[in-house]
C-alpha cells in the first residue's frame, strides 16, 4: 500500500510540475518550500476552469484565515459575547475544497464513460479472434496502458486465399494514439482491398496519416502478405520492432531493417523483403512496449528475455503465454507505461504441398 501511494504521489507531482511551468526546484530551505507551494497552487489552478479556480483560491484564503486567533466580540441587550471565526473559516475552506473534489470527480466519471465508449469502438476494430486455418496456428493479445491504446494487430483474409498479418504501434498512448490507430486501421483495410502488396499498403497508410495529423500522428508498422499454401511471406517494415522468426531447428532470424515510422516525413521508405516459413517455423510479432517496459529492477524487459522465452518453441499459445508470464514477472507491481501487443504464428504441417 505504501509503495502504491508513493507511486501515485510521484505521478501526481510530475503532472503538477508540468502544468505549473515553475521550472526547476531550488536546492533547499525556504526557497524550496516556496517553490513547492507555488507548484502545488499553480499546477492545480491551471487544471481548473476559471470559476473553479476562484473557488479554490477562496478556499485556500479561508484556510489561512482560520489560523490563529479569530475572535469577534459583540454586545446584545447588555450581554457581551465572543464568536470564534476560526471554526467558520475552517468550515468554509473545507466545504469549498469538498465542492471542488465532488465536481472534479463527476467530470472524471463522465470522461471515463466517454473513454469506455472509445475503448469499445477500438475493441471492435480489432480482430474478433485468431484465424482458424488448416496447417497454421495463431495466438494474439494486446494490453493498453490507458483506457484507450495505440497498439493494434490484424488478420485479413485476401481474395487470393492468402492472409495479411499486421502489427502496428502509434506514437504515445491514450486517446491521441487511439485516434491515430483508428485512422491507420481503416486505411490499411481499405488499401488491402485495392492492392495487398506490402509496399502499396504501407504507402496508403502513410498518406492517410499525413493527411490526418502530419508529424504528430506517426506510426510503426509491420505488414506481411502470407501465402498460406507455400508459406511465403512478403513483408514491409516501417520503424517497427523486427519480428522474430524461430526456425524449426531452433535458429533465430529477424525480419526487418532500419527505417522510419509512417507519417513522420513527407516520403516513407519502409524496408521490405520476403521469407519462407517451413513446417514448425514460428513467427513472433510484437510492439516496443513489450521490450522497453521497465520492471521493478529499473531495467527494460529487453530482447534477451524475449528471445529466451521464444527459444524453447512450442505451440503459439504456449509461446505466447510463456512470453507474457516472463513479462509479468519482470513488471512486478509496476504500472504498465506503454501498450503491449503480441502475435505468434506457427506453420504446422503444410496445408498444400509446397510447389
Amino acid at each position: 500500500m505504501h509503495r502504491l501511494l508513493d507511486r501515485d504521489a510521484r505521478n501526481a507531482w510530475r503532472v503538477l510540475e508540468r502544468e505549473s511551468g515553475a521550472g526547476e526546484a531550488p536546492g533547499k530551505g525556504l526557497r524550496r518550500f516556496w517553490h513547492r507551494a507555488k507548484v502545488l497552487f499553480l499546477g492545480v489552478s491551471f487544471r481548473l476552469t476559471p470559476a473553479r479556480r476562484l473557488v479554490f483560491a477562496l478556499s485556500l484564503l479561508a484556510a489561512l484565515l482560520s489560523i490563529g486567533e479569530n475572535r469577534i466580540g459583540f454586545r446584545v441587550e447588555g450581554v457581551s459575547a465572543e464568536f470564534d471565526l476560526s471554526l467558520f473559516w475552517s468550515l468554509a475552506g473545507f466545504l469549498g475544497l469538498l465542492y471542488l473534489l465532488v465536481v472534479e470527480l463527476v467530470d472524471r466519471a463522465q470522461v471515463r464513460d466517454e473513454l469506455e465508449v472509445a475503448r469499445a469502438v477500438q475493441r471492435d476494430l480489432m480482430p474478433a479472434g485468431c484465424p482458424l486455418i488448416a496447417g497454421w496456428e495463431f495466438c494474439a493479445s494486446y494490453r493498453t496502458a490507458a483506457e484507450v491504446g495505440g497498439d493494434a494487430y490484424d488478420f485479413v483474409r485476401l481474395d487470393d486465399g492468402g492472409l495479411a498479418l499486421v502489427a502496428a504501434d502509434a506514437s504515445g498512448h491514450g486517446m491521441a494514439a487511439g485516434l491515430v490507430m483508428a485512422v491507420a486501421v481503416a486505411s490499411w483495410r481499405s488499401a488491402i482491398e485495392i492492392d495487398p502488396e506490402p509496399r502499396a499498403v504501407a504507402a496508403a497508410v502513410h498518406r492517410a496519416l499525413r493527411r490526418a495529423g502530419g508529424r504528430r500522428g506517426f506510426l510503426t508498422l509491420f505488414y506481411g502478405r502470407l501465402d498460406l499454401g507455400r508459406g511465403e511471406l512478403d513483408w514491409a517494415c516501417a520503424g517497427h520492432p523486427f519480428p522474430i522468426l524461430r526456425r524449426a531447428d531452433g535458429g533465430i532470424e529477424e525480419l526487418g531493417d532500419g527505417s522510419l515510422p509512417l507519417g513522420l516525413r513527407d516520403v516513407a521508405t519502409p524496408s521490405h523483403g520476403a521469407v519462407a516459413l517451413a513446417g514448425g517455423d514460428l513467427l513472433v510479432l510484437y510492439t516496443d512496449g513489450l521490450v522497453e517496459t521497465l520492471g521493478r529492477d529499473g531495467a527494460a524487459f529487453g530482447h534477451d528475455r524475449l528471445r529466451a522465452a521464444i527459444a524453447p518453441g512450442g505451440a503459439p499459445a504456449e509461446v505466447h503465454d510463456r512470453i507474457l508470464a516472463a513479462f509479468e514477472a519482470h513488471l512486478g507491481a509496476e504500472r504498465l507505461s506503454d501498450d503491449v501487443s503480441l502475435v505468434v504464428v506457427r506453420r504446422t504441417a503444410p496445408a498444400i504441398a509446397d510447389a
